[in-house]
Protein backbone atom coordinates (compact mmCIF):
# COMPACT_ATOMS: atom_id res chain seq x y z
CA UNK A 1 0.00 0.00 0.00
CA UNK A 2 1.26 3.13 -1.03
CA UNK A 3 1.15 6.55 0.38
CA UNK A 4 -1.65 8.45 -1.77
CA UNK A 5 -3.66 5.70 -0.47
CA UNK A 6 -3.05 5.57 3.41
CA UNK A 7 -3.71 9.32 3.01
CA UNK A 8 -7.38 8.41 1.21
CA UNK A 9 -8.13 5.76 3.79
CA UNK A 10 -7.08 8.17 6.54
CA UNK A 11 -9.69 10.73 5.35
CA UNK A 12 -11.99 8.05 5.09
CA UNK A 13 -11.89 6.55 8.69
CA UNK A 14 -10.74 10.20 10.47
CA UNK A 15 -14.44 11.45 11.26
CA UNK A 16 -15.04 7.97 12.99
CA UNK A 17 -11.63 8.32 14.33
CA UNK A 18 -12.13 11.50 16.00
CA UNK A 19 -16.20 10.60 17.03
CA UNK A 20 -16.29 7.12 17.90
CA UNK A 21 -18.99 7.17 15.72
CA UNK A 22 -20.70 8.36 12.18
CA UNK A 23 -22.30 12.25 11.79
CA UNK A 24 -25.94 10.39 11.11
CA UNK A 25 -25.62 8.80 14.84
CA UNK A 26 -24.83 12.26 16.26
CA UNK A 27 -27.76 13.81 14.13
CA UNK A 28 -29.93 10.70 15.15
CA UNK A 29 -29.30 11.65 18.67
CA UNK A 30 -30.28 14.96 18.58
CA UNK A 31 -33.25 14.21 17.15
CA UNK A 32 -33.72 11.44 19.94
CA UNK A 33 -33.37 13.81 22.78
CA UNK A 34 -36.01 15.81 21.72
CA UNK A 35 -38.24 13.11 20.89
CA UNK A 36 -41.24 13.18 23.62
CA UNK A 37 -43.86 10.21 23.49
CA UNK A 38 -46.72 12.67 24.35
CA UNK A 39 -47.80 16.10 25.66
CA UNK A 40 -49.82 18.82 25.48
CA UNK A 41 -48.75 22.38 24.97
CA UNK A 42 -49.63 25.87 24.14
CA UNK A 43 -47.76 28.18 22.36
CA UNK A 44 -47.13 32.10 20.64
CA UNK A 45 -46.01 32.51 17.32
CA UNK A 46 -44.68 36.30 16.65
CA UNK A 47 -44.06 36.85 12.99
CA UNK A 48 -41.80 40.38 12.35
CA UNK A 49 -40.89 42.03 8.85
CA UNK A 50 -38.42 43.17 7.68
CA UNK A 51 -39.33 46.62 9.10
CA UNK A 52 -39.94 44.80 12.71
CA UNK A 53 -44.32 44.94 12.63
CA UNK A 54 -44.89 42.09 14.55
CA UNK A 55 -48.00 39.51 14.10
CA UNK A 56 -49.14 37.13 16.72
CA UNK A 57 -50.68 33.45 16.37
CA UNK A 58 -51.56 31.03 19.08
CA UNK A 59 -51.77 27.41 19.12
CA UNK A 60 -52.24 24.89 21.09
CA UNK A 61 -50.64 21.38 20.49
CA UNK A 62 -50.90 17.55 21.42
CA UNK A 63 -48.18 15.18 20.50
CA UNK A 64 -48.66 11.41 21.27
CA UNK A 65 -46.86 8.19 19.66
CA UNK A 66 -48.92 5.43 18.28
CA UNK A 67 -46.21 2.77 17.71
CA UNK A 68 -43.94 3.36 15.37
CA UNK A 69 -45.70 6.98 14.55
CA UNK A 70 -45.33 10.40 16.47
CA UNK A 71 -48.91 12.20 15.51
CA UNK A 72 -49.50 15.92 16.17
CA UNK A 73 -51.93 18.29 16.10
CA UNK A 74 -52.07 22.04 16.17
CA UNK A 75 -54.99 23.90 16.32
CA UNK A 76 -55.00 27.54 15.84
CA UNK A 77 -56.46 29.73 18.67
CA UNK A 78 -56.12 33.31 17.71
CA UNK A 79 -56.29 36.00 16.00
CA UNK A 80 -59.41 35.64 14.48
CA UNK A 81 -57.69 35.37 11.25
CA UNK A 82 -56.66 32.27 11.84
CA UNK A 83 -58.66 30.71 14.30
CA UNK A 84 -60.14 27.17 13.70
CA UNK A 85 -57.14 26.50 11.18
CA UNK A 86 -55.59 22.88 11.99
CA UNK A 87 -52.72 21.09 11.21
CA UNK A 88 -51.95 17.14 11.65
CA UNK A 89 -48.24 15.48 11.19
CA UNK A 90 -47.96 11.82 11.49
CA UNK A 91 -44.00 12.23 11.61
CA UNK A 92 -42.82 8.62 10.96
CA UNK A 93 -39.71 7.67 11.50
CA UNK A 94 -38.06 5.83 7.69
CA UNK A 95 -40.60 7.38 5.61
CA UNK A 96 -41.89 10.70 4.58
CA UNK A 97 -44.02 12.32 6.97
CA UNK A 98 -48.03 12.84 6.20
CA UNK A 99 -49.40 16.31 6.66
CA UNK A 100 -52.93 17.50 6.61
CA UNK A 101 -54.02 21.07 7.20
CA UNK A 102 -58.00 22.40 8.13
CA UNK A 103 -58.76 25.89 6.67
CA UNK A 104 -62.16 27.06 7.86
CA UNK A 105 -63.17 29.25 5.70
CA UNK A 106 -63.51 26.76 2.88
CA UNK A 107 -64.69 24.08 5.76
CA UNK A 108 -62.32 21.67 4.04
CA UNK A 109 -59.21 19.77 5.03
CA UNK A 110 -56.93 18.36 2.79
CA UNK A 111 -52.86 16.97 2.56
CA UNK A 112 -49.83 18.69 2.27
CA UNK A 113 -48.05 16.88 -0.51
CA UNK A 114 -44.30 16.47 0.00
CA UNK A 115 -43.32 19.04 -2.61
CA UNK A 116 -44.93 21.64 -0.16
CA UNK A 117 -42.75 20.54 2.89
CA UNK A 118 -40.29 23.56 2.33
CA UNK A 119 -42.81 25.97 1.74
CA UNK A 120 -44.00 28.85 5.16
CA UNK A 121 -45.77 27.64 7.68
CA UNK A 122 -48.84 29.72 7.91
CA UNK A 123 -47.23 32.51 7.34
CA UNK A 124 -44.10 31.87 8.86
CA UNK A 125 -40.27 31.99 8.40
CA UNK A 126 -40.07 28.12 9.87
CA UNK A 127 -41.20 26.04 7.28
CA UNK A 128 -44.13 22.89 7.16
CA UNK A 129 -40.91 20.67 7.20
CA UNK A 130 -39.84 22.55 10.66
CA UNK A 131 -42.72 21.18 12.13
CA UNK A 132 -41.56 17.63 12.16
CA UNK A 133 -38.21 15.60 12.46
CA UNK A 134 -36.09 14.83 9.29
CA UNK A 135 -36.29 11.29 7.41
CA UNK A 136 -32.62 10.25 8.59
CA UNK A 137 -32.69 8.18 5.72
CA UNK A 138 -33.31 11.35 2.88
CA UNK A 139 -29.82 12.92 3.68
CA UNK A 140 -25.91 12.06 3.63
CA UNK A 141 -24.04 13.33 6.57
CA UNK A 142 -20.36 14.70 6.71
CA UNK A 143 -19.04 16.08 9.82
CA UNK A 144 -17.29 19.13 8.97
CA UNK A 145 -15.27 20.32 12.07
CA UNK A 146 -15.69 22.01 14.90
CA UNK A 147 -17.50 25.23 16.05
CA UNK A 148 -17.77 27.56 19.51
CA UNK A 149 -21.60 28.17 19.96
CA UNK A 150 -21.90 30.88 22.70
CA UNK A 151 -19.01 29.37 24.15
CA UNK A 152 -19.95 25.54 23.59
CA UNK A 153 -18.02 23.47 21.67
CA UNK A 154 -20.11 21.90 18.91
CA UNK A 155 -19.70 19.58 15.68
CA UNK A 156 -20.45 21.16 12.68
CA UNK A 157 -22.66 18.33 10.70
CA UNK A 158 -23.74 18.85 7.17
CA UNK A 159 -26.66 17.29 5.75
CA UNK A 160 -26.92 17.09 1.83
CA UNK A 161 -30.23 15.45 0.05
CA UNK A 162 -29.56 12.22 -1.35
CA UNK A 163 -31.47 12.97 -4.64
CA UNK A 164 -32.81 16.35 -6.46
CA UNK A 165 -36.37 15.11 -5.29
CA UNK A 166 -35.25 15.24 -1.72
CA UNK A 167 -33.90 19.03 -2.33
CA UNK A 168 -37.07 20.12 -4.33
CA UNK A 169 -38.99 19.19 -1.55
CA UNK A 170 -37.52 20.49 0.95
CA UNK A 171 -36.45 23.38 -0.67
CA UNK A 172 -33.06 23.32 0.18
CA UNK A 173 -29.14 22.23 -0.94
CA UNK A 174 -27.86 21.19 2.19
CA UNK A 175 -28.20 22.47 5.27
CA UNK A 176 -25.49 22.53 8.54
CA UNK A 177 -25.96 22.14 12.37
CA UNK A 178 -24.20 22.57 15.15
CA UNK A 179 -24.52 20.37 17.60
CA UNK A 180 -23.65 20.47 21.22
CA UNK A 181 -20.59 17.34 21.78
CA UNK A 182 -21.39 16.81 25.54
CA UNK A 183 -25.29 17.22 25.19
CA UNK A 184 -26.29 16.54 21.91
CA UNK A 185 -28.30 19.51 22.04
CA UNK A 186 -28.56 21.21 18.25
CA UNK A 187 -28.86 24.76 18.43
CA UNK A 188 -28.41 26.20 15.21
CA UNK A 189 -28.77 24.98 11.55
CA UNK A 190 -28.36 27.17 8.25
CA UNK A 191 -29.80 26.27 5.29
CA UNK A 192 -28.49 27.15 1.42
CA UNK A 193 -30.73 27.67 -1.60
CA UNK A 194 -29.43 26.19 -5.03
CA UNK A 195 -26.94 28.63 -5.62
CA UNK A 196 -24.96 27.49 -2.70
CA UNK A 197 -25.92 30.76 -0.74
CA UNK A 198 -27.02 30.96 3.28
CA UNK A 199 -30.83 32.03 3.26
CA UNK A 200 -31.92 30.98 6.55
CA UNK A 201 -30.81 30.34 10.15
CA UNK A 202 -32.91 28.11 12.39
CA UNK A 203 -31.71 28.67 16.23
CA UNK A 204 -33.00 26.67 19.03
CA UNK A 205 -33.02 26.66 22.85
CA UNK A 206 -33.32 27.13 25.82
CA UNK A 207 -34.20 23.09 26.17
CA UNK A 208 -35.52 22.20 29.43
CA UNK A 209 -35.50 19.00 31.27
CA UNK A 210 -38.82 16.24 30.47
CA UNK A 211 -37.81 13.50 31.94
CA UNK A 212 -36.69 10.09 31.38
CA UNK A 213 -33.67 11.87 29.80
CA UNK A 214 -35.99 13.79 27.33
CA UNK A 215 -36.17 17.59 26.90
CA UNK A 216 -38.19 20.40 25.66
CA UNK A 217 -37.16 23.42 23.58
CA UNK A 218 -38.84 26.65 24.37
CA UNK A 219 -38.17 28.61 21.92
CA UNK A 220 -37.15 28.31 18.38
CA UNK A 221 -36.08 31.52 16.20
CA UNK A 222 -36.29 31.01 11.76
CA UNK A 223 -34.42 34.26 10.30
CA UNK A 224 -34.84 34.87 6.38
CA UNK A 225 -31.08 35.82 5.47
CA UNK A 226 -32.50 37.00 2.20
CA UNK A 227 -35.62 39.24 2.70
CA UNK A 228 -34.88 40.12 6.51
CA UNK A 229 -37.97 38.44 8.19
CA UNK A 230 -37.76 36.46 11.28
CA UNK A 231 -40.09 34.56 12.89
CA UNK A 232 -40.10 32.91 16.81
CA UNK A 233 -41.80 30.43 17.86
CA UNK A 234 -42.37 29.89 22.04
CA UNK A 235 -44.07 27.54 24.68
CA UNK A 236 -45.90 28.97 27.02
CA UNK A 237 -47.47 25.93 28.73
CA UNK A 238 -46.58 22.41 28.88
CA UNK A 239 -48.76 19.23 30.05
CA UNK A 240 -46.98 15.98 30.41
CA UNK A 241 -48.67 13.00 28.58
CA UNK A 242 -52.09 13.05 26.82
CA UNK A 243 -55.17 11.68 27.28
CA UNK A 244 -56.29 11.89 23.44
CA UNK A 245 -57.18 8.26 22.01
CA UNK A 246 -55.72 7.97 18.54
CA UNK A 247 -58.90 9.18 17.08
CA UNK A 248 -58.08 12.56 18.15
CA UNK A 249 -55.49 11.96 15.60
CA UNK A 250 -57.21 11.66 12.41
CA UNK A 251 -57.98 14.34 9.79
CA UNK A 252 -61.75 14.00 10.46
CA UNK A 253 -61.06 15.65 13.85
CA UNK A 254 -59.37 18.64 12.38
CA UNK A 255 -62.58 19.57 11.56
CA UNK A 256 -64.47 19.30 15.07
Amino acid sequence: MNIKQLIVIAGILLPFITLGQDPKEITKKAYDITDIDAMEIVSTIKIYDAKGNERTRQTATATKRFGETNKVITQFTAPADVKGTGILIYDYDNRDDDMWIYLPALRKTRRIVSSEKGKSYMGSEFSNADMSTPNLEDFKYKVLGSEKYNGIDCWQIEAVPVSEEVADDNGYSKRISLIDKKTDFMYKTIFYNFDGDKFKELTVGPYEPFGNGKYIIRKMEAVNLENGRRSEMTIDKIQKGSSLTESSFSPSALEK
